[in-house]
């Protein structure tokens, strides 16, 4: 049996532990420039690119290329096109129609939309798992599922069921009517 795979050179270790350390003090310094939103997700774009981030670490880390330097570059650059993506989201109609996404309802109470269900690609047994990992104990309880535009699913319930759902909460919301 070949074992060749399971071992590694010093000098292969010396360099991942340089990597390894360079890459982290470079995404503190970019993360204190850029802020907090650095690693949200209140996108899909803001999720993107964390991805990114992500994948430029690991392959920075275990492999030769991209070298040190160019890892860093990289990751300013993904960092200053957040920060640059997220100020034009802010300022400009096109830009926000263009990198975000909308929320979609999913159920109105306790009515199922199954035509957005089968359009957000969620499954029956998807949409009770995240019922009841809201804890919800009846369908009743339920006021709105809400497919968010970074892909999460938010479940607003409340255990009176004539408490009423604030129409400020849905605006902007994929199927909701006022």
């Amino acid at each position: 049996m070949d074992l060749s795979w399971l071992t590694t050179t010093f000098s292969a270790v010396i360099m991942i532990i340089i990597s390894t350390v360079g890459i982290y003090l470079a995404l503190i310094f970019y993360t204190r420039i850029g802020g907090l939103r650095s690693f949200s997700k209140m996108s899909s774009f803001d999720f993107a690119v964390t991805v990114a981030i992500g994948s430029l670490i690991a392959s920075t880390i275990l492999a030769k290329d991209p070298p040190l330097l160019q890892a860093v570059v990289a990751l300013g650059v993904l960092y200053a096109v957040q920060m640059g993506v997220a100020s034009l989201r802010g300022s400009s109609t096109v830009m926000s129609k263009l990198v975000d996404n909308k929320p979609l309802l999913l159920m109105n109470g306790s009515d199922v939309l199954d035509h957005n269900l089968k359009r957000a690609k969620v499954t029956y047994d998807d949409l009770r798992a995240k019922l009841r990992e809201a804890n919800v104990t009846q369908m009743n309880q339920v006021k709105a599922v809400v497919m968010e535009a970074t892909g999460d699913v938010s479940v607003l319930h409340h255990k009176d069921e004539n408490h009423e759902l604030d129409p400020k909460l849905m605006k902007q919301v994929r199927g909701w009517e006022d």
